[in-house]
């Protein structure tokens, strides 16, 4: 009989979808906010659209890390650290009505991974290595060289986290983190494979050229 504590895997696609779950409620209770509040009087007090969105946002973050757990018996760390500031600035936003705390959300996160990341290659470790050795089998300048990219595509994401929710609409900036950030975050990781294939530990043998 397999111990409680072991922790146990699920499938990608499963995983992408309790990420990604949280930012879709978080858009459809922006959108429809006012049908919300119009339709139930406990939503009136929220607030507007976006403080409805974001008590959504944080009611479906902690399902989100719940089933996580239940399901492998671990969390990771990045949808943790998330998480934990989604309630700190989502509670700040809903108690101040300031929606400014949930806009600078992930301008917060990014910027805390970057700093981690950075502060991690001054001491000489990779802190992205201590996450990810399970999943990718690189040597340690691959680790090095992935980290800095990533440090810096954090750096990327929280300056333009600033620009967005500075200058447009909310609409704009709720659309934009939920069908823009995850796209992105795709197109970076896709663009790391020929780093990963490159500073392999055991590389795929090359099929000999035929005579």
């Amino acid at each position: 009989m397999k111990e409680l504590s072991e922790t146990k895997s699920i499938s990608p696609a499963f995983k992408f979808a309790l990420e990604l779950g949280p930012l879709v409620v978080f858009f459809l209770a922006n959108r429809f906010g006012e049908r919300l509040a119009n339709a139930y009087p406990i939503f009136q007090d929220l607030g507007g659209p976006l403080f409805i969105a974001t008590a959504a946002f944080m009611v479906a973050t902690i399902i989100s890390l719940a089933v996580s757990w239940v399901l492998t018996r671990t969390i990771p760390a990045m949808p943790l650290v998330s998480g934990v500031v989604v309630m700190v600035f989502g509670a700040l936003t809903l108690y101040l009505q300031d929606e400014t705390f949930i806009k600078m959300k992930p301008t917060i996160v990014n910027g805390l991974f970057a700093a981690l990341l950075f502060g991690g290659l001054f001491f000489g470790r990779s802190l992205l290595k201590l996450v990810f050795s399970a999943a990718f089998e690189i040597n340690d300048i691959g680790w090095h060289k992935l980290t800095i990219r990533w440090a810096w595509f954090f750096v990327f994401m929280a300056i333009l986290n600033e620009i967005i929710w500075r200058n447009t609409s909310t609409d704009f900036w709720v659309a934009f983190k939920v069908w823009g950030n995850m796209p992105l975050s795709i197109a970076f990781m896709m663009f790391q494979i020929p780093l990963l294939q490159r500073y392999a530990l055991n590389p795929e043998p090359k099929a000999e050229t035929e005579k």
